[in-house]
């Protein structure tokens, strides 16, 4: 049995089990295996509930086990990408207008921990523009790029498609409204987390606004979530559009600039106030990876196997405008991070949420320090916009997807 049959045909009798198949559930603890269910597969079967035929199952089958056998062990692949990840910050906090060799960067952390060790920044400023610049540019990078790649596995998880990411479907931009009306209107009720605290409650609206718009007969159709997330966008871009009509020259150049998608307004302060929202929103993400992985399965399944399905779905609601607003609070909007990352991690490790969700933070973290220091250093004494470098990425690998998902729903 496929895993688009488990959805389409759950067990006759109530109170019955769904059986644990090859890749299936083993009973109420989740999925068995590390590999987790099959029902959060790339290949969108799952998310259409089409029904397929004995050569097609056998097909479907036999893909799954050739996957299987080229998976990147979790503990392999978390590992990597958590060495890669403090790799990486060290050469970016190193590179700029000013170059500092990756051995006096990580002698200035050291000597910063009381450590007398390895060689500090030789250069003029070099010590200021590395703990007052960079720093903090590169540490945000890091929660931000964790809260969006969290965020997109958490979405696809609960709405159970594949194509569900904060940025695409408008969450990113109804929680911008949020953050847009803070700086037009000069609020500070609760000092640096009140942007923070109007994204979330614009991001939480959203979320629930499009889940509840595309949800239909228990499930979430593609067509119907797009259409919703194109409507979102267009309303929140007009939102947008009003605000910067009343808004003061220097409120214009902020939303403007957060528009687009930057980390040059990157502060201690800043980081201090995002990163304690991205850590608890992964946190809980990370909880709730066994009963997504049942949830995966269906909603019948998920009931019959003890899982409370609106209790998860409205924690990971919660958890999406949390990350989502963390995400875009200082940094604007960051889009097709929180598509891209989760995919690539499932085709590498699986479905299963005990690898996806912390694999897509590092990733997503990864990412967008990569991102950052390109758009910082591409061009002498210019920055390009973050969100304009990653949407030229993820952009194509968006239609890319979304061709794989509609050719894999033809009979």
């Amino acid at each position: 049995m496929t895993q688009t049959s488990r959805r389409t045909e759950p067990p006759a009798e109530p109170g019955v089990p769904a059986p644990a198949g090859a890749d299936g559930p083993a009973g109420a603890d989740g999925p068995a295996g590390a590999d987790g269910p099959a029902g959060a597969d790339a290949s969108g079967a799952a998310v259409t509930g089409r029904s397929t035929g004995p050569t097609a199952s056998t097909g479907a089958t036999a893909r799954h086990a050739r996957e299987r056998g080229r998976r990147v062990p979790a503990p392999v692949l978390v590992g990597g990408l958590g060495a890669a990840l403090v790799v990486t910050v060290v050469v970016a906090a190193g590179l700029g207008q000013v170059r500092i060799p990756p051995a006096e960067v990580l002698g200035s952390i050291a000597h910063r921990i009381g450590l007398d060790v390895g060689p500090e920044p030789s250069g003029p400023q070099a010590e200021n523009a590395l703990w007052v610049v960079r720093f903090p540019r590169v540490m945000l990078a890091v929660v931000t790029g964790a809260a969006l790649g969290c965020g997109g596995a958490m979405m696809q998880g609960v709405f159970g498609n594949p194509l569900a990411e904060p940025g695409v479907i408008g969450v990113s931009w109804g929680a911008a409204v949020g953050a847009a009306t803070v700086i037009v209107f000069g609020l500070s009720a609760f000092g640096n987390w009140t942007i923070v605290l109007a994204a979330f409650l614009a991001g939480l609206a959203t979320t629930l606004l499009v889940y509840a718009a595309s949800r239909a007969a228990g499930r979430t159709e593609s067509v119907t979530l797009l259409l919703t997330g194109i409507a979102v966008n267009a309303v929140a871009t007009a939102a947008l559009g009003l605000l910067m009509f009343v808004s003061t020259d220097d409120a214009l150049r902020a939303i403007t600039s957060w528009q687009l998608g930057s980390l040059a307004s990157a502060t201690w302060p800043a980081v201090a106030a995002v990163a304690p929202c991205a850590a608890a929103g992964i946190a809980v993400a990370f909880a709730c990876a066994r009963r997504l992985d049942v949830l995966a399965l269906g909603e019948r399944p998920a009931r019959q196997l003890g899982i409370d399905v609106e209790r998860l779905r409205f924690t990971g609601i919660a958890v999406i405008a949390l990350t989502t607003s963390a995400a875009v609070a200082f940094s604007g909007i960051i889009a097709f991070v929180g598509l891209v990352v989760p995919h690539l991690v499932r085709m590498l490790a699986g479905p299963g949420h005990r690898t996806l969700v912390p694999a897509s933070a590092l990733g997503g973290a990864l990412l967008v320090v990569v991102a950052d220091v390109v758009a910082r250093t591409s061009i002498a004494y210019q920055e390009l916009p973050l969100g304009v470098l990653t949407s030229l990425v993820g952009g194509p690998f968006f239609f890319w997807l979304l061709r794989r998902d509609r050719a894999g729903a033809r009979p």
